[in-house]
């Protein structure tokens, strides 16, 4: 018999997005560094609506991250997954994530909530590297 390695996603949200742009993390390329297992990248569809209405609706710097955090993933070829429209992002996040889901957050209150629920977390360091925190 032979162990099959699961692919494990790891959902992107927008405070994360948006704190890599501003701080020019390649959150790519970081996630290459710490995680030593298969897996793919995906945001969520309502975080590509909540990046679209901070470039909408905000000025200077916070519009100017929005725009990169969405070129970024237009580059990268990050593929979104689809979900009901009529629910805030962090609810999808952790009605998606389970034991084979990792989240990329800068979000305290969800981070507490994913802990609660044993799914890892990868959070933004120092403003310029990654670091799994697992639960």
């Amino acid at each position: 018999m032979t162990l099959r390695h699961m692919v494990k996603a790891v959902i992107l949200d927008t405070d994360f997005l948006i704190h890599c742009a501003s701080h020019k993390v390649d959150y790519v390329e970081e996630l290459k560094r710490i995680l030593d297992f298969p897996y793919k990248i995906y945001v969520i569809d309502k975080t590509l609506d909540e990046l679209d209405n901070i470039i909408e609706s905000q000025k200077g710097k916070s519009k100017a991250d929005a725009k990169l955090a969405k070129a970024i993933l237009k580059a990268k070829k990050i593929p979104s997954i689809k979900t009901k429209k009529d629910r805030i992002v962090d609810e999808l996040i952790l009605d998606i994530a389970g034991r084979d889901t990792i989240v990329a957050t800068t979000d305290a209150e969800l981070k507490r909530k994913l802990k609660q629920k044993g799914i890892s977390v990868v959070v933004l360091r120092q403003k310029s590297h990654l670091k799994l925190v697992s639960h």
